[in-house]
């Protein structure tokens, strides 16, 4: 069975950018999960440490689309994206002090958010690169 990367459907990008994009938000995923469950027990203290990781992620994502991404854009778009994710801090407020539930579930949100920031970076990106 073919392995189908994230956003295979949505464009025609290039496997060799898809796979460059797919490492560097993958790492970037890994790491924000790391510090999520690292921090669970301390509400919102993971935000620190997460933001400047994907800010990274999409500096990163920018080079391989040859697009130069400032630090401030990034942060403006890490922003823009964290709007929908109201539901992290209200189940990191609820659960998230539970040691052993609290860092698998901060750490599975701060991963899954991070991955659907890259991807929707990336996807831009492309887009706007074609």
């Amino acid at each position: 069975m073919k392995q189908i990367l994230p956003s295979e459907n949505e464009t025609d990008m290039p496997l060799d950018k898809k796979k460059k994009c797919h490492a560097i938000i993958h790492s970037a995923a890994s790491g924000a999960a790391a510090a999520g469950a690292g921090l669970a027990q301390i509400p919102l203290s993971d935000s620190a440490i997460i933001i400047p990781i994907q800010v990274t992620m999409i500096i990163s994502l920018g080079y391989v689309f040859d697009i130069h991404i400032s630090k401030g854009i990034a942060y403006s778009m890490v922003a823009a994206e964290l709007a929908w994710i109201g539901g992290r801090s209200i189940s990191q407020i609820l659960l998230g002090w539970i040691p052993g539930l609290g860092n698998i579930l901060n750490a599975s949100t701060a991963f899954a958010i991070t991955e659907g920031i890259g991807w929707y970076a990336a996807n831009d990106f492309y887009k706007k690169n074609k």
